[in-house]
């Protein structure tokens, strides 16, 4: 297992009026080469729990292990785990800083104390998996679109040579063809390079077609942690907690009530498609 949870909890401002509780008594294992969905409504806790996991944020109680050691022992390298546990943050571009692309994407591997060829190297690399061709290497990173610039991001934290990419609301704020193209590239990535890939997102349709795993976080707590078709079972659920199941989720519910004996373990439309292609004469079509 690349990292576990054991039993985390965190606390802002403890022992002050303002103390709130953003993670109770949290388990998990977040094993190699997974597709997670991370999902919660805003302040549910799921984005001071990604900050655990590169060692950003120390648990109040309980532990977080990479590879079996305390990543917050006296003499564990959190530096290292940083570059190991890649985390991008929501609106990332907001993190670019330098003159131009190629010098942001460079700066990580730098800190690493790389050579400046291997930096290069490492850089060039990453530009090519995120699809940014090289006349934008030159460019200035605030001249780009707004899902251009995401995808620097993404390949400033790729040239770190991280096991595990956390990606917190990748889409956010982008228009429909910018979130498309951003799930799709983190999915090519998943497949090309066989890393863990943890998605946070508070929307279900954006998860749905990619991960293997969601876990869903409720007021500081880990409510479900399955695949998807049993997760989206609890979809009543889901929808007290403002979250909601994909629309072909409550299409394929519908469908069910009305007699019809088609399975509400579905959550594509592909896979509604052959469904109700399957039951194309109870449907009278």
């Amino acid at each position: 297992m690349s990292l576990t949870i054991e039993d985390i909890s965190f606390t802002y401002e403890t022992g002050t009026a303002m103390q709130v509780t953003a993670l109770d008594h949290i388990s998990a294992e977040i094993p190699d080469n997974q597709f997670i969905g991370l999902i919660g409504h805003t302040g549910s806790g799921k984005s001071t729990l990604v900050q655990m996991l590169n060692g950003l944020l120390k648990p109040t109680s309980g532990r977080i292990l990479y590879k079996g050691a305390d990543i917050h022992a006296d003499n564990f390298d959190r530096k290292n785990l940083r570059a190991k546990v890649g985390l991008v943050f929501q609106y990332p571009e907001h993190q670019l800083f330098e003159a131009d692309v190629i010098s942001d994407v460079m700066f990580g591997p730098k800190n690493l104390g790389l050579s400046q060829e291997e930096c290069q190297r490492r850089a060039h690399a990453a530009l090519r998996s995120v699809g940014m061709d090289k006349k934008f290497y030159e460019k200035s990173p605030f001249d780009l679109s707004g899902g251009e610039k995401r995808r620097v991001a993404i390949a400033g934290v790729l040239a770190m040579h991280p096991e595990i990419l956390i990606l917190d609301e990748p889409t956010a704020g982008l228009d429909p063809r910018g979130r498309d193209e951003i799930l799709g590239l983190i999915s090519e990535m998943k497949n090309r390079m066989n890393m863990t890939i943890i998605l946070v997102s508070h929307s279900m349709d954006d998860v749905a077609e990619y991960v293997d795993r969601i876990m869903v976080m409720n007021r500081s707590h880990l409510v479900y942690d399955d695949t998807p078709a049993r997760v989206f079972t609890h979809y009543r659920e889901l929808e007290e907690m403002g979250l909601s199941a994909p629309q072909v989720t409550y299409i394929m519910q519908y469908l069910k009530e009305q007699g019809l004996p088609v399975s509400t373990e579905i959550f594509t439309l592909e896979e509604a498609a052959a469904e109700i292609l399957a039951h194309r004469r109870e449907l009278h079509v």
